[in-house]
């Protein structure tokens, strides 16, 4: 009888161990990021499918051999793609299951090449990665082996959240439950670092009457053991070109694991997690910029270091965003 117990519960272990999205070994370092632009371009991986970039024709090739197609952009100067291929697309158990679950195609956002879509428009490169908001690269558009849009990735995310990603769609968790609810398994068992959240001056209790009603709001979304939290106070943000910056912001950081009361720039009142959960934040720090009416002008949700950080500030701060709603489309125009 004992013998037969044992047996049941290494198979409910194995049983739930595969329910779990998997995790890195060793994941690389976040607190030497340089996100400069790269001196040197970059080259896809030789894997990387030959495509005349017929989206249509690309998505029903792979479903027809029981995969689903990932639609990559990126730039060939920019440090996060180069991190995301070296760290993610650079380890053999990430490149052997992103193959065998996934076609990829890829698409440079400031390349002239034609591009049809999935209703039949032709575009070239830079107009249909302006199309699908490819704001930030990396951005990866996953389709699942059904043939559905299945989630967006914008930024760079470290190996093991990656994978997560990749298993979320390869395993059609997405058609079960949200990915900020499948990846919270994972998060938590990943989760290193300082036991309270980060402190910093810049901070300030978001309440109806401290509010300046004229300034932009950035809102940081936070936790504790946030190994990514605990970089982004230790190094960016004690750069005083970007706290000069923000000194010019309502700023206001949110732990998403509790339950306090607080007031959105919207004025509505909610709990952190209620609003967390609302948002659908699934990584730590996620900066949600807000207009002076309190509408969201966009979210940094993935690595973000000084140079990223500094553009996205003057970005907002100069209103741009009301005549370029993408910010690639500014960044374009602004470094002519």
């Amino acid at each position: 009888m004992m013998v037969k117990k044992s047996a049941l519960l290494i198979a409910f272990l194995l049983l739930a161990s595969l329910a779990m999205p998997a995790m890195a070994e060793v994941d690389e370092p976040l607190d030497a990021f340089d996100d400069r632009p790269l001196d040197e371009p970059l080259t896809l991986p030789d894997w990387f499918k030959v495509s005349f970039l017929d989206i249509k024709e690309d998505l029903e090739e792979a479903n027809h051999h029981g995969r689903g197609l990932i639609i990559y952009f990126g730039m060939k100067h920019c440090p996060y793609c180069k991190a995301h291929l070296e760290n993610n697309w650079g380890r053999p158990d990430i490149i052997n299951y992103t193959r065998q679950h996934f076609d990829v195609i890829g698409i440079d956002v400031r390349g002239s090449k034609p591009v049809t879509e999935l209703a039949g428009t032709e575009l070239n490169e830079k107009e249909y990665a302006k199309q699908q908001k490819a704001n930030f690269t990396p951005s990866l558009i996953f389709y699942d082996k059904h043939g559905q849009r299945a989630f967006k990735l914008s930024g760079y995310r470290q190996a093991y959240q990656f994978k997560a990603v990749l298993e979320y769609v390869a395993d059609d968790h997405h058609q079960r439950e949200s990915f900020p609810q499948y990846f919270a398994r994972a998060e938590t068992a990943e989760s290193f670092g300082q036991d309270a959240l980060n402190e910093s001056p810049l901070f300030e209790t978001l309440m109806a009457d401290k509010k300046q009603i004229n300034r932009p709001s950035v809102v940081f979304f936070e936790r504790p053991r946030c190994h990514a939290c605990d970089v982004l106070h230790g190094t960016p943000l004690k750069n005083s070109a970007l706290t000069k910056r923000l000194e010019k912001f309502n700023t206001m950081q949110v732990d998403i694991s509790m339950n306090n009361t607080v007031i959105t720039p919207q004025g509505k009142s909610t709990t952190a997690s209620q609003w967390a959960k609302a948002l659908r934040i699934d990584y730590t720090p996620t900066l949600i910029f807000f207009d002076t009416t309190g509408k969201e002008i966009l979210r940094i949700d993935s690595v973000v270091w000084f140079y990223r950080l500094r553009n996205i500030l003057d970005y907002v701060l100069s209103e741009d965003y009301k005549q370029y709603p993408n910010f690639q489309d500014w960044r374009f125009r602004k470094n002519r």
